[in-house]
């Protein structure tokens, strides 16, 4: 099934021919990640395997899931902006559930260093552990 903001991403980033083109287009993402509060830019918070430092909160309002995050790197910013970008404002059932094809469908799996990928492998494993974690605490 197409999910509008995924759709959204591949048809911004459709516009660059070239990678380079792209990763300044993530650097400018980076300038709309949502603040994280200074009390959670702490080691409780960092996603661990990624080799910038990531730190990644989540609350839920209404029964949806809202993510803040910050980062040492700026491409991470910027990868760290998209997911948010895709996984807020959702259930947290919908985030675990969530095929996040956009990644491949911009190339960004393949244009990233390995442990830029890792890292990016990383960042959606905790964001759905965060999921998981506040919809058990819903039940």
């Amino acid at each position: 099934m197409k999910d509008t903001i995924q759709e959204e991403i591949i048809e911004e980033f459709a516009v660059f021919d070239e990678w380079l083109d792209k990763y300044d287009y993530l650097i400018e993402l980076s300038d709309s990640l949502p603040a994280i509060a200074d009390e959670h830019r702490t080691e409780q918070y960092v996603i661990k395997g990624c080799q910038s430092r990531v730190w990644v909160d989540a609350r839920v309002e209404d029964g949806k899931i809202f993510y803040a995050a910050d980062s040492d790197a700026i491409i991470t910013k910027g990868i760290i902006a998209l997911l948010i970008r895709v996984m807020n404002g959702r259930t947290p059932q919908e985030i675990v559930d969530l095929d996040l094809y956009f990644i491949d469908a911009i190339g960004l799996g393949e244009n990233l260093s390995p442990t830029r990928s890792n890292g990016l492998i990383a960042m959606i494993k905790q964001m759905k552990m965060y999921a998981l974690a506040l919809t058990s605490r819903q039940a």
